[in-house]
């Protein structure tokens, strides 16, 4: 597809989006007319979701990207540029939950915290920075960092809140509230450019993600909802802030 058939078509990337949250997040945007790159570490998962999202109208194009590889992200954003001209929509959606086993503070494995903060903290700062660029291009650039309720410090601090029963961990959790730290340092920078960043809450959803919990009844289109509505936020929008279904989330 060349630049001038795209040029009034809002192009959007979302990555880790070969199955669950992200996979939805692909989808809807797309349902709103969006050319939308679906990013995934392996390009044979990639390539079957997308075509899959292509098998019901939708304009969607795999996209190999591992935000844990540096040399793939850069080729993803010349390949972008190469055959857009510009980004109008990031969704940093890739993420790790990590071995829970080894990230009790007092047990903590070094080997585990790094991973975690490689792809959710470090590879978000990777695919972030070399899609800049692009996004500079756009009319109306939008970043969504997919989050979680956990990397709430005040949340996480109130011994009466919603995560109360939850273990300590020093990996997945203080990855998120990372995450949350770099949503208020990109949106610093780019707000005299007109680029919205936010962070995106899903919420607990019956996912892959989150099979080691059980129980949650949310589906995956539920928790894609609110980074759909961040990618999609008018120019007045907020930037800087965190999100869930119900609203802002406390830092």
């Amino acid at each position: 597809m060349t630049q001038n058939t795209t040029a009034r078509r809002t192009i959007a990337l979302v990555t880790g989006a070969n199955r669950g949250i992200g996979r939805e997040i692909a989808a809807q945007l797309a349902g709103l007319g969006m050319t939308v790159l679906l990013a995934a570490r392996d390009p044979a998962h990639g390539e079957e979701a997308a075509a899959a999202l292509r098998s019901g109208g939708a304009d969607v194009q795999a996209l190999p990207l591992d935000v844990t590889d540096q040399a793939t992200v850069t080729a993803a954003a010349k390949q972008i540029d190469g055959e857009y001209g510009r980004l109008d929509v990031l969704v940093n959606n890739a993420g790790i939950a990590g071995d829970p086993g080894g990230q009790l503070p007092r047990e903590a494995d070094l080997d585990t915290v790094r991973a975690v903060f490689e792809t959710n903290v470090v590879g978000v700062i990777g695919v972030t920075t070399a899609m800049l660029p692009l996004l500079l291009r756009s009319a109306a650039g939008r970043i969504v960092n997919v989050t979680s309720g956990m990397g709430s410090l005040t949340l996480m601090a109130d011994q009466a809140g919603p995560f109360a029963g939850r273990p300590a961990s020093v990996a997945y959790v203080p990855s998120k509230t990372a995450l949350n730290a770099l949503t208020v340092q990109y949106a610093k920078e780019l707000r005299p450019h007109g680029v919205l960043v936010n962070a995106a809450d899903p919420g607990p959803c019956a996912t892959d993600f989150d099979a080691a919990t059980p129980g949650f009844t949310r589906t995956a289109a539920q928790g894609a909802a609110i980074a759909v509505r961040l990618a999609t936020l008018d120019a007045g929008g907020p930037t800087g802030g965190c999100f869930g279904e119900r609203g802002p989330i406390p830092w």
